[in-house]
């Protein structure tokens, strides 16, 4: 009895740490990104036009469901009809894969971290069939950057705002490179094998050549590893007919809505801009921080980030990147440890 309220308190200790340790990762990264706010304005004269605020939180109470109701519908359809977990608890793991899957990526350099743990989470409390378990979150990490892409389509097809800012048009192309490279290279090897490992192996002994890769044998087998798992994941989730095209749609309607959120929290501080034009730059701007290898591109978002927010008065636009930080990064960190905090409790209640 005595060693089981022992392990009991050193449980106890363990999520307090974690949760102490959130707090300073928010506290530091917020020091970062907005510590130098000698120009912003007293928050006492600021002028809210705070009902433009609901739009965004509505935004992201929506973007957030669609992205959990992506890995629920993935799940559903993987089990055997007679051995589909009840509703409510497909939903819960959904939630909890979606949640701590951002945590991850948020707290990781270059947002690697989200994927490995949600594979580690889904093999550990999901009951899939096998293999399921791996695919699911490869598959919604893929699926996620396709519907980027398509957004990103329609915005640098209509959005003009690219005229007037060549740079920012330069980075965000870069920037979207990074987000088709496993799409495209799923794509291709998928239907053209031969030519695709050739043409990786070139590409790999030129970095090999520049000193980028070390070891070029070791490179070029985990990435034709990594593709080969990556295109049967897809392949997996394609046996259901249909599947695939909800799925990429309800990616790109997060991406949307994700994206709309600038537009509300600028609207509230008094910006003038219109929908359309704050959308293509929100996404050009997301594409061109995309391979900084910072946790959550902290710095990077909020210097890139001033395009959307530069029609602010000065002292305004402290306050307003902030509010987006919130939605983008700092509400992720903070139900992250929540999440597992809910998650202890229901074990030691078992």
């Amino acid at each position: 009895m005595a060693k089981k309220s022992l392990r009991n308190s050193k449980r106890i200790i363990l999520i307090v740490l974690f949760v102490v340790l959130n707090i300073a990762v928010i506290a530091v990264t917020a020091v970062k990104e907005f510590g130098n706010s000698k120009n912003a304005a007293e928050l006492s004269e600021v002028k809210l036009n705070w009902w433009m605020l609901i739009p965004a939180i509505l935004s992201f109470v929506l973007a957030t469901a669609i992205n959990v109701a992506k890995y629920a519908l993935m799940m559903q359809k993987s089990y055997e009809p007679d051995k589909r977990p009840n509703r409510h608890e497909l939903w819960k793991i959904a939630w909890r894969v979606t949640m701590l899957g951002k945590y991850y990526d948020n707290i990781t350099p270059a947002a690697i971290g989200g994927q490995p743990f949600q594979i580690y989470y889904m093999r550990k409390n999901s009951s899939l069939p096998h293999g399921y378990d791996t695919s699911i979150p490869i598959v919604a990490m893929i699926i996620g950057q396709v519907g980027f892409l398509i957004l990103a389509a329609i915005c640098f097809a209509f959005g003009g705002v690219f005229h007037e800012n060549p740079a920012l048009l330069v980075t965000a192309l870069i920037g979207l490179l990074f987000y088709a490279f496993w799409p495209v290279m799923i794509a291709a090897i998928s239907y053209f094998p031969k030519a695709t490992m050739r043409f990786l192996q070139f590409l790999i002994q030129m970095l090999a050549k520049i000193r980028i890769i070390k070891d070029r044998e070791a490179a070029l087998s985990k990435l034709e590893t990594e593709l080969n798992e990556y295109a049967n994941s897809i392949k997996m989730i394609m046996q259901t007919r249909g599947l695939l095209m909800k799925i990429i749609v309800l990616a790109f309607l997060f991406q949307f809505l994700v994206a709309a959120i600038p537009y509300f929290v600028l609207k509230a501080f008094g910006g003038d801009m219109d929908f359309f034009r704050c959308l293509a730059t929100t996404v050009a701007v997301t594409s061109a921080v995309y391979f900084v290898p910072t946790p959550g591109n902290s710095v990077a978002a909020e210097g890139t980030f001033f395009a959307v927010f530069s029609s602010l008065s000065t002292g305004y636009i402290f306050w307003a990147m902030l509010v987006w930080r919130l939605f983008s990064y700092y509400i992720y960190i903070a139900i992250g440890p929540l999440t597992y905090l809910k998650m202890r409790l229901e074990k030691n209640a078992k």
